[in-house]
């Protein structure tokens, strides 16, 4: 059996890249600057060679480190987890998704309305998710218009209330945004976005559905699937992917479920990759500035790590990486354009190589196909034989 266990940690970036600038994220280190507010204590990660990546040498240098260790640069356009996820499966993108730093044109909203069957929408801005709620979700409630918003990422989300608006409504109404957003008005994801409550009260819950549009060419996980192997995929992987090339999936609830679900998906020994996204460092945290919040879910995952060691078999290979930063020190709440961590541990996998600085996230994807012997895609260069 041969088998690799991915797992994302959704915004842990390690230092900006040379072209943060463009994105206006000088500066930006999302792990390092946790540790320097508030402490990281992070012993297996550490042990795994954390703190001998380049760029995180102020955490600790470990001596002897178990694991191969290194980073990557993103070579995709844009900072966003659709970009990211996609670069480290294979597809690399010449052009980022657009955003809408004014809100949607009329020409989107109106579409939108009559194809949704909307007589109104709310707000159609740039806003934080859960201020965005506190602003106009009392209006929804008296209006049954629902709430549009985005970001700095490639988003259009929209925000109603699960019992005066409806979840399976809510859902309806992002499909039919999604089929539109395609072609000279493209995102990168329709977001779902349900709370509950009263005024003054209002909760976002854990029934948010990401739409992503297919990939723009052939991933790993098809790669995979083609090869009669398991894709597993844990989390938001399936929508991301918008279910191509996967086999299985399971979504979460948070980020302890997201490990309990992986070590669920591990009891199946056959071939093939286990996808883990972790998505409470940037949504629950890294999003709301939380340093605190975010430097304890971090602690808690390095606490799961012996859990999913234990459970590895001879042939298993365990990769620990992110898709794009979220520095909770900075002013905004958005992605930041950074560094990325590459952690791997296997019993067959030599300890204490440093890998160095991947030119492309899809370096990992050509190293995966090697590991379960599938052909190449040609996007990357694998680093199999260094570690």
């Amino acid at each position: 059996m041969k088998r690799v266990i991915l797992v994302v940690l959704d915004s842990v970036g390690i230092g900006e890249l040379p072209d943060a600038a463009l994105y206006n994220d000088e500066g930006t280190n999302t792990v390092l600057h946790i540790f320097e507010k508030r402490g990281l204590n992070v012993p297996n990660m550490m042990k795994l060679g954390l703190g001998n990546i380049e760029g995180l040498e102020k955490l600790g240098k470990e001596e002897n480190p178990v694991g191969a260790y290194g980073r990557m640069k993103e070579k995709s356009k844009g900072k966003d987890t659709t970009t990211g996820h996609w670069e480290m499966s294979g597809v690399i993108l010449d052009k980022a998704f657009p955003t809408y730093p004014n809100g949607f044109s009329k020409d989107i909203i109106e579409e939108f309305k009559q194809k949704a069957g909307l007589d109104g929408i709310l707000a159609n801005t740039v806003a934080s998710g859960t201020e965005i709620i506190k602003e106009y979700g009392e209006e929804h409630i008296k209006t049954g218009y629902p709430i549009i918003y985005t970001s700095a990422d490639s988003v259009f989300q929209v925000a109603a209330h699960e019992e005066y608006f409806g979840l399976d409504r809510l859902y309806e109404v992002c499909e039919v945004a999604r089929e539109m957003l395609v072609g000279d008005n493209p995102v990168g994801r329709v977001i779902a976005r349900p709370f509950i409550g009263e005024a003054g009260e209002f909760q976002r819950t854990r029934n948010r559905k990401d739409y992503a549009l297919d990939p723009f060419g052939k991933t790993m996980l098809n790669a995979i699937k083609e090869k009669g192997k398991n894709v597993l995929a844990v989390g938001k992987i399936e929508d991301i992917f918008n279910g191509n090339g996967i086999t299985s999936a399971i979504h979460t609830v948070s980020n302890m479920d997201g490990v309990d679900k992986t070590l669920e998906y591990m009891d199946i020994k056959e071939d093939g990759l286990i996808f883990t996204n972790l998505v409470d460092f940037d949504m629950m945290y890294g999003h709301r500035n939380d340093v605190e919040g975010y430097g304890k879910a971090l602690e808690e995952f390095d606490a799961r790590i012996p859990e999913i060691i234990e459970k590895m078999e001879e042939d298993d290979v365990l990769i620990i990486t992110a898709d794009h930063g979220c520095d909770p020190t900075t002013k905004g709440t958005d992605h930041t354009r950074e560094h990325v961590p590459v952690l791997i541990y296997g019993p067959k996998v030599e300890s204490g190589k440093n890998i160095g600085t991947r030119e492309s996230f899809s370096d990992l994807a050509e190293t995966i196909l090697d590991i379960l012997e599938v052909p190449n895609l040609g996007v990357g260069k694998s680093f199999r034989k260094k570690i």
